[in-house]
This record gives C-alpha cells, sequence and structure tokens, in this order.
C-alpha cells in the first residue's frame, strides 16, 4: 500500500512537473522516472533484499545522486539541491552496509527509502513556483549559463 501511495504521489508530481515546469524541473521529473524504471526493471530480476549489500539499488541510487548533484550545478533553482541531499543519504545507507555488516535490514531500508518521499512533495512546490514566476513576468533564467564574455577582463590593452 505505501508503494503504491508513494507512486501515485510521484505520478502527480512527474505529470505536473513536465506539463507546467521549466527546464529543472523536467528534468528531475526524468530523473525520477529513470529510477523508478530502473527499480522496476531491477526487481523483474533480483528480488530485494536488506541482509547484505544492495548492489542494484547501489546502483541505482549512484545514478540519482550524480544526476541531482549534476541537476544542482547547473539549474538556476535552489531546491535541486535539497534534493540533491536527499539523493546522496541512501549511499550513506550502503556505505554504513559496506562497513558495519550487523545494521539491521529493516534499519538499511528504511535509510535507503525515507528519503524519497519528500521529493515529490519538492517537485510539485517547485513547479508551483516556476508557475507563480511566470504568471508575474519574471523572466529568470532555467539554467546556470556562464560564458567567457561575462567574465570580465584584468587586462585591458
Amino acid at each position: 500500500m505505501r508503494i503504491a501511495l508513494f507512486l501515485a504521489f510521484l505520478a502527480v508530481a512527474v505529470g505536473y512537473a513536465a506539463w507546467k515546469g521549466g527546464g529543472p524541473e523536467r528534468a528531475m521529473a526524468g530523473i525520477a522516472v529513470t529510477m523508478v524504471g530502473l527499480d522496476q526493471l531491477l526487481h523483474l530480476f533480483v528480488p530485494p533484499t536488506f541482509a547484505a549489500l544492495d548492489t542494484g539499488h547501489l546502483a541505482i541510487d549512484l545514478f540519482g545522486a550524480a544526476s541531482t548533484v549534476t541537476l544542482a550545478l547547473f539549474a538556476h533553482r535552489f531546491w535541486p539541491m535539497c534534493i540533491a541531499v536527499l539523493h546522496l543519504v541512501p549511499l550513506l545507507a550502503h556505505s554504513t552496509r559496506i562497513l558495519d555488516v550487523a545494521l539491521h535490514p529493516a534499519a538499511y531500508l528504511a535509510m535507503q527509502v525515507a528519503t524519497s518521499w519528500p521529493v515529490p512533495a519538492i517537485l510539485i512546490l517547485a513547479t508551483w513556483r516556476h508557475q507563480r514566476r511566470l504568471a508575474r513576468g519574471d523572466n529568470e533564467p532555467c539554467w546556470q549559463i556562464s560564458s567567457r564574455r561575462s567574465i570580465p577582463s584584468i587586462a585591458s590593452p
């Protein structure tokens, strides 16, 4: 029941972001869909186990962390940093499993999945705030863009 509720919540967030979001919101929607798709594909072949290091979920979490940190670096938004942190926490779970084999499987599971719950809410809020900026007529860029022309020259001829 919890999984179905989470997937429904995520579907609403992803749909709203894809429909009304800017570039960063749509990118996050794509990352979320990819992670859920990879998770479902993993479970077709490997049953979930939390008694040992879960290498399949480790790979998915590495993808999620790398993707969201990259998004946070390039998006002209604050919220991707929050989601990047949420995607880094499961890596702590995997590291803990590697270092302490005596970690209880329920604790390992909780450390992997608990930080997923705020992601849809943050994505919905981010998309709503993007729409508010557009309604006010704010022309804020979606991405951090740097160029050599924007860096002032130190030595003038």
